[in-house]
């Protein structure tokens, strides 16, 4: 199971995180209204997580600048990119990084419409729906996603807890690929508590 840490800024708590085992990815979050809003290169990235950076309605030449910067191995599109979009991008972008699109949920009319992003995406991010871009740090009813019915993998966002083990581990559902972790392992905005993460992930 892909284990993604967002939301990372700072270098020393980049570094710890990085060297968790089962921490798969690592996200930094370009979104000026973010908390976790990243201004500048951290002196640490991670060499064994991949990097992943999440833009929110980005302009295209603003994303392939950051991915020559910060080295990012896939793209996160957070916003109300539509299929024409990630198409665009994906041909910019060339074969070797793949492109992750996040889809608000709500109930199950959201998974049915996801499917017109099928060729132009590798992974889908099923996230709470909420008025802003941001995560709420509240779930959606992960039932909702026995309804999918695509041929992409999908990670599993919003107001994940180190209280959900259980619940991620009766979840199941052929094409669920992991879990992204962010608010609920902070100590701060941006500054993740690296032995919740570690206790939580050792169950995985």
């Amino acid at each position: 199971m892909i284990i993604k840490v967002c939301g990372m800024r700072d270098a020393d708590n980049i570094k710890d995180v990085d060297n968790i085992d089962k921490v798969n990815w690592m996200g930094f979050i370009f979104f000026a209204k973010s908390k976790r809003n990243v201004e500048s290169l951290p002196s640490y990235m991670p060499v064994k997580s991949k990097r992943v950076g999440v833009f929110v309605n980005a302009a295209k030449g603003d994303i392939l600048s950051k991915v020559r910067e910060y080295g990012f191995n896939i793209i996160q599109l957070h916003g109300n990119e539509d299929a024409d979009y990630c198409q665009s991008l994906r041909q910019m972008l060339g074969k070797d990084i793949q492109i992750i699109k996040m889809i608000q949920v709500s109930d199950s009319s959201d998974i049915h419409n996801v499917s017109i992003y099928e060729d132009s995406v590798d992974y889908f991010l099923f996230e709470t729906k909420c008025q802003s871009y941001g995560g709420s740090g509240t779930q959606f009813d992960w039932n909702i996603l026995e309804e999918y019915e695509g041929t992409k993998p999908f990670l599993i966002t919003g107001g994940i807890s180190p209280d959900d083990v259980d619940k991620v581990k009766a979840f199941h559902h052929p094409m669920f690929a992991g879990i992204d972790l962010n608010s609920k392992f902070e100590t701060a905005p941006a500054f993740k508590d690296v032995e919740a993460i570690k206790t939580f992930v050792a169950n995985f």
